[in-house]
């Protein structure tokens, strides 16, 4: 019989996340933590509040139903959790977790055996152009060959002329993605992605706040550059239609956070539809602990992976829970030499 609890967990940012919804000083996840018998598996509910469709001042509340149905032995209806995707993300990868022998083996792959890696961007976080400088020249020094840069509306001349410094310093080596957050208009887009264009920028991730299908729709079909859906698909609220939004906006690419779209079901099945449409994509953790960071990359390298991943935050808080993962060359490794430590979740 499954015994459940869940234990809050707050991480801090060694660097402050800048994005152009605010920073980010902490970030506050829920471990949900299933026992079968001598084995304990682990999920993780990691909503970001303005961002993911669950009501984060009910998490705790519904976890608390959800462990009392698992402790209760009765079966839990997940329909009635679907506007709280990251528990179900939870959910989903503790009892893969407690399957597999509470290893943290959520999928059996080379990436776990240590034997590939995942070839990933690494994050600018929106600052001061000299702190933005000394990220970059940490990525490059890193190995990494794909930035993403967070960008703005009020500061996309600084943000521009950023770009164009990277150009000349780096040349045309270097892949560059900007990631809006939904924080330009319709009116002002098309004048932002033509200077994007001319620096060569490989796409922009949600340029307009979702929930615009029409203007979105206009905007992928004439932009210069590729246009990456993020909170669309995040907001997308309708359960079965997922094919209604794809076939409305016609996105270059999308971009998947099984953490905040209700596990790895969900995602293949946005996977399937994208592939239908030839649509690429993207996985991306959702600044996740490792615990969940770990989840996603084992569940991304079942793919067959054409393009850099988002899995590259496992590094941003000083109080992680230690992992065998790293970054190694631009990619992220399951190191099998070194061993998990759930210490501070009492396990």
């Amino acid at each position: 019989m499954y015994t459940a609890r869940y234990q809050k967990y707050v991480m801090n940012f060694i660097h402050p996340g800048g994005t152009s919804r605010g920073v980010m000083y902490n970030r506050t996840s829920w471990f949900l933590i299933l026992k079968d018998g001598p084995f304990t598996g682990i999920g993780e509910c990691a909503p970001l509040d303005g961002l993911s469709r669950d009501n984060v001042s009910d998490i705790e509340k519904t976890l608390d139903w959800v462990c009392l149905n698992i402790n209760n032995g009765d079966l839990l209806d997940e329909p009635s959790l679907w506007q709280f995707p990251s528990i179900l993300f939870a959910l989903e990868t503790a009892f893969l977790d407690v399957k597999n022998a509470g290893k943290r083996l959520i999928f059996d792959n080379d990436f776990f055996k240590g034997k590939s890696g995942i070839q990933i961007n690494g994050l600018i976080w929106m600052s001061d152009v000299y702190d933005m400088r000394i990220q970059v020249k940490q990525k490059i020094n890193e190995a990494f060959d794909c930035i993403k840069i967070k960008i703005s509306s009020t500061n996309i001349d600084n943000e521009l002329a950023f770009i164009k410094e990277i150009r000349n310093t780096y040349g045309n080596n270097i892949e560059i993605r900007v990631d809006a957050n939904g924080a330009f208009t319709f009116e002002n887009c098309k004048k932002i992605l033509d200077k994007l264009a001319a620096l060569k920028v490989h796409s922009i991730e949600q340029p307009i706040p979702s929930g615009e299908f029409l203007a979105n729709a206009e905007i992928c079909r004439n932009s210069p550059i590729p246009i990456a859906l993020d909170e669309d698909i995040i907001h997308w609220d309708d359960q079965y239609n997922k094919y209604e939004l794809l076939d409305k906006i016609k996105p270059q690419y999308v971009i998947l956070k099984p953490g905040l779209l209700g596990g790895f079901k969900e995602t293949t099945e946005w996977i399937n539809l994208a592939v239908q449409r030839n649509i690429g994509w993207w996985i991306t953790s959702a600044l996740e602990s490792n615990i969940g960071l770990n989840a996603i990359a084992q569940y991304t390298a079942n793919w067959e992976i054409e393009l850099k991943q988002g899995l590259g935050t496992g590094k941003v808080f000083d109080n992680n829970i230690q992992s065998p993962l790293k970054i190694v060359n631009g990619a992220i490794i399951y190191d099998t030499l070194e061993m998990w430590d759930l210490k501070n979740l009492n396990i």
